[in-house]
C-alpha cells in the first residue's frame, strides 16, 4: 500500500497546526503586553497624585487591542489548518477505506478454519498462543497432533542458534531417503557446515579428514565442485578465515541453512513452506483495493456475483495451483505443459491452447463460454 500521499498530507496538518499555535501564541503575547501595559500605567498612577481617567484607559486599551486585531491574524492561519485536516481525512478514506463493505457472507467450515489458525500459531513457534486458541474455540484434542512436528523442527532450529547440528543430522539421517527422493540436498549442506565447524573449532585434521569420508564421500560424484572446496579447507584447519574460503564462516550460512532445513521439514510434512494462513491475507490484502472498486460499482449485485466481472491481477508467488488436469487433452499440468489462464478466466493446458489456436496464429472459442481467446494474451499458472 502507497503511504506517501498520507505523509505527505499528515506532514502538511502538522506544519500548518505549529504555524496556527506560533500565531496563537504570538497574539495572546501581544495582547498581554498591553493589559500589563495599562495596569503599570494605573499602578504608576496611584503612588503620585495624578489624576488618571480610568475610562480613557481603557478605551486605548480597546483602540490598541484592535489595532493588534488577533481575531483576523488567527483567523487565516486557523483556516489554512482547516483545509489541510480536511484534505488529511479525504487521505484517509481513500487510503483506509471500509474493508467490511467488500465482506461476503460464505458458509466456511469452522472446524478447519480454527485448524488453519492454529496450525499458523504452532509453525510459527507460539505453541502456548496455539494451545490456548484451540482451548477458547473447544477444540484442545487436537492441539497434541498438530504441534508435535513443528516442536521437534523447532527443537532442531534452537539447536542450530546455538551451534549445535546434532538434532538436525538425526534428522536428516532418519529422512534421508524421503528427502533424496525430493531432490533436497540438504543432508550434503548439513554435513558440510558441521565439517567446516569441526575443521575450526580444534578439530585435527585427520578428525576432519574421517569425518569426510565418512559422511561427504557419497556427494563426491554429484557434488563434486562443493566436496573440493571443502577437501581444500583441510589446508586451514583452526584458520579458515585467514584462507580463499572464509566465506563458508559466514553466520548468514547458518541462518540459510535453517530457512532451509524448515522448508524441507514442511515439505516432508506435506505443507507449503509458507503458512497458508500468511499466504491468503497476504494475497487478500494485495486484491482488496480491486475488490472494494468492484463493490462500489457493482453496488446490491456484489452479493449475489458468483464470479468477478474481470480477473484481478496478482503476483507470481500466488499464481498456483497443487494440481491440474486440463479439461481438453485430459492430461495432468508440467512444468513443460503448464496450466494457462485465458482472458475470460477459466484455465486450459498450453498445449490445447497451442493446437487450439493454430500455434497462436489464430483466435479461437474458450470451450466453456464463447469468449474468443487470444493465445497471446493467455498467462501461465504457476504449480
Amino acid at each position: 500500500m502507497e503511504l506517501s500521499s498520507v505523509k505527505d498530507a499528515f506532514d502538511r496538518v502538522t506544519k500548518k497546526q505549529k504555524l496556527s499555535s506560533s500565531k496563537a501564541q504570538e497574539m495572546i503575547d501581544l495582547i498581554s503586553h498591553e493589559i500589563e501595559t495599562v495596569l503599570e500605567s494605573l499602578q504608576s498612577v496611584n503612588n503620585t497624585d495624578q489624576v488618571l481617567d480610568s475610562k480613557t484607559v481603557l478605551n486605548e486599551l480597546k483602540a490598541s487591542l484592535l489595532k493588534i486585531s488577533p481575531i483576523g491574524q488567527m483567523e487565516s492561519t486557523q483556516k489554512e489548518l482547516n483545509v489541510a485536516l480536511s484534505k488529511y481525512g479525504k487521505h484517509l478514506e481513500k487510503s483506509f477505506p471500509d474493508i467490511s463493505k467488500a465482506y461476503r457472507n460464505t458458509n466456511f467450515d469452522i472446524r478447519t478454519l480454527n485448524q488453519i489458525i492454529a496450525n499458523h500459531f504452532y509453525r510459527q513457534g507460539l505453541f502456548d498462543v496455539g494451545d490456548h486458541f484451540l482451548s477458547a474455540v473447544g477444540e484442545p484434542e487436537s492441539a497434541a497432533s498438530m504441534k508435535s512436528p513443528f516442536l521437534e523442527m523447532y527443537q532442531i532450529l534452537q539447536a542450530m542458534q546455538n551451534q549445535n547440528l546434532e538434532p538436525a543430522l538425526n534428522w536428516a539421517a532418519t529422512n534421508s531417503d524421503k528427502l533424496a527422493q525430493s531432490g533436497s540436498d540438504i543432508v550434503l549442506k548439513l554435513h558440510s557446515m558441521q565439517f567446516v565447524k569441526l575443521l575450526q573449532n580444534g578439530g585435527s585434521r585427520d578428525e576432519a579428514l574421517h569425518y569426510a569420508r565418512t559422511y561427504l564421500s557419497p556427494f563426491a560424484t554429484s557434488h563434486i565442485a562443493e566436496v573440493q572446496k571443502l577437501m581444500a579447507c583441510l589446508l586451514w584447519p583452526g584458520k579458515i578465515e585467514k584462507s580463499p574460503y572464509h566465506a563458508l564462516l559466514s553466520p548468514s550460512n547458518w541462518d540459510r541453512l535453517a530457512e532451509e532445513l524448515k522448508r524441507q521439514f514442511c515439505n516432508l510434512l506435506g505443507q507449503s513452506y509458507n503458512s497458508p494462513l500468511s499466504v491468503t491475507v497476504a494475497a487478500g490484502i494485495q486484491v482488496l483495493p480491486a475488490l472494494l472498486k468492484f463493490m462500489i460499482v457493482m453496488k446490491q449485485e456484489w452479493q449475489s456475483m458468483s464470479q468477478l466481472p474481470v480477473p484481478i491481477e496478482m503476483d507470481s508467488e500466488f499464481q498456483f495451483h497443487s494440481v491440474f488436469v486440463c479439461p481438453v487433452s485430459k492430461e495432468q499440468a508440467t512444468e513443460e505443459n503448464p496450466p494457462m489462464l485465458m482472458s475470460c478466466g477459466h484455465v486450459l493446458c498450453k498445449q490445447s491452447i497451442l493446437k487450439m489456436s493454430k500455434n497462436s496464429t489464430k483466435v479461437f472459442k474458450c470451450p466453456y463460454c464463447p469468449f474468443d481467446i487470444d493465445a497471446a494474451q493467455c498467462k501461465q499458472l504457476y504449480l
